[in-house]
């Protein structure tokens, strides 16, 4: 609307540039009211020259008929701040003179306006393109990047295009494909530029990715360039790894020093069939009928030489979850050493005290007495002399605690076995001073026990309750009497209750 105002006011100062009135261009012209304008339909109507006046009619007396309307474009705002989407309409006439610089000046304000709104539509439209090319730009470096990427044992090969009437040089694609393979691949650079630095003895290793990018495009002729950095690096690199291969050696000497120092376990060898032979029906069904209530008050079986009974109510101590009686203890002890004599050379010479002898020897005022014992083991009552047997085992009774006591002769140890890893080193003191007292007493002779080794075994199968600890202790005296090793577990417990009741019954031990 604001174009079509100010195309009508000229076009008005146009249709009056007869009158006597200042050009309509200058500083001071006034420019006259909106012209009233008649359809073409109806002509206008002649009326004769009037005088100047300030009424309506004369106003439009001086206008001349209206012509017809011609459209003229006029950029008007739009998206792209001008366009040509207006038509405005101005009445045609024929111009001379002043008149037609008046439209000269029009057509070059409208030919600049529409230049402008040219220029800055073609500015939108190559604006777009440009972003468009960068999309196309980015998707092709991506499949260009896929592209190059090569593994370690993939070769190069170079495609030379070749016009459809231009024939091959060999030698130039010969040449071209020998420098491309003498290219470095992309691990291979990448190794390259992997710096080791040492802190302490980790190593960190850093990479840097623009130099590989740099590598992976470089040129033939920039390829010795790189190969005396790569060598350079080569260098520096040298003296951290052969420090690293030091360190490493160093590290290697001290863990194979602590795995000597380290005490080593025996091997485990294989469990022998005769302690864990299954027992027969037969020898279960004496058992079940040994430990049944008819039989409690009933004397089953008696040991000659010990001169002990053993009733049902005491054989009950080998049911499961009880506690083992003096009574069976002793029997029991007493077969492994009549087991002993009756086959000398499949088992080890051996003593074992009864439960009583301990008692007997830390009964004095002073905590020994060895005087209270000294009887226990002449030769005349045991038919052997204690100084020449291997080994020597002392059951210790600690309240409710069953454990064992081994005077080691061929080994020169004293021993002490507790199923729950307990240590009592004033056991091993006692009896130390009594295997001294002994022999002095028996053949005469001064024995130094001060270098024999006071052990408290570690490496021992362990009750994991609160009554099998009577068992785990004549198992003990078995398995070593026998020169074994202690490979038995808690799992045995009840196989061994039962086999201990047979050969108490059959006042034999197998």
């Amino acid at each position: 609307m604001g174009a079509l105002a100010r195309n009508r006011k000229r076009i008005d100062e146009c249709l009056t540039s007869n009158c006597t009135q200042p050009s309509p261009f200058s500083p001071n012209s006034r420019i006259s009211k909106r012209p009233r304008l008649f359809s073409s339909s109806s002509p206008p109507t002649q009326t004769p020259t009037r005088p100047v006046s300030n009424s309506a009619v004369a106003r439009v007396s001086r206008y001349p008929a209206a012509q017809p309307l011609r459209r003229v474009l006029a950029p008007c705002p739009g998206k792209f701040s001008s366009s040509l989407s207006r038509v405005v309409y101005a009445p045609e006439e024929h111009y001379s003179g002043d008149d037609e610089a008046m439209g000269n000046v029009l057509d070059r304000n409208l030919l600049s306006r529409y230049n402008n709104a040219k220029k800055e539509a073609l500015a939108t439209i190559l604006s777009r393109n440009k972003e468009k090319e960068k999309e196309v730009i980015r998707l092709d470096e991506e499949e260009d990047e896929q592209q190059n990427r090569v593994s370690d044992d993939s070769s190069i090969e170079e495609v030379v295009d070749l016009g459809e009437d231009d024939e091959p040089d060999v030698q130039e694609v010969e040449r071209k494909t020998a420098v491309v393979k003498q290219q470095p691949s992309a691990s291979s650079v990448a190794s390259d530029f992997t710096t080791l630095t040492m802190n302490g003895s980790s190593l960190r290793v850093e990479e840097s990715a623009e130099k590989m990018r740099e590598l992976l495009s470089l040129d033939p002729e920039d390829l010795p360039r790189y190969k005396k950095m790569i060598e350079e690096l080569e260098r520096q690199r040298a003296p951290k790894l052969k420090q690293l291969g030091f360190e490493i050696q160093v590290t290697e000497s001290k863990r194979a020093l602590f795995e000597s120092l380290r005490p080593k376990k025996k091997p485990v060898e294989e469990a022998p069939l005769e302690p864990f032979i299954p027992l027969k029906e037969e020898e279960k069904a004496v058992v079940d009928r040994a430990f049944s209530p008819a039989n409690r008050r009933k004397i089953l079986v008696t040991h000659e030489n010990s001169n002990i009974q053993i009733t049902g109510e005491l054989l009950q101590c080998l049911r499961p979850c009880a506690w083992l009686n003096d009574e069976v203890i002793n029997v029991y002890l007493e077969l492994l050493k009549e087991r002993e004599k009756r086959d000398p050379k499949k088992f080890l010479k051996c003593h074992f005290f009864n439960t009583f002898f301990y008692k007997k020897l830390i009964g004095g005022r002073s905590g020994y007495d060895y005087k209270a014992v000294r009887r226990w083991t002449t030769q005349r009552k045991l038919g052997y002399s204690l100084i020449d047997c291997d080994k020597i085992f002392v059951p210790i009774h600690k309240e409710i605690h069953w454990c064992l006591a081994v005077i080691n002769k061929a080994d020169q140890k004293f021993q002490y076995l507790d199923s729950l890893r307990g240590r009592d080193t004033k056991v091993m003191q006692l009896l130390a001073k009594y295997y001294v007292d002994e022999v002095k007493d028996k053949s005469g002779k001064d024995i130094d026990v001060s270098s024999w080794k006071f052990e408290c075994i570690e490496d021992l199968p362990e009750q994991e309750n609160g009554f099998d600890c009577g068992v785990f202790m004549i198992k003990y005296a078995d398995f070593y009497s026998r020169g074994l090793d202690l490979c038995f577990h808690q799992k045995h417990m009840p196989y061994f209750r039962l086999r201990t009741a047979k050969e108490v019954l059959q006042l034999r031990a197998d």
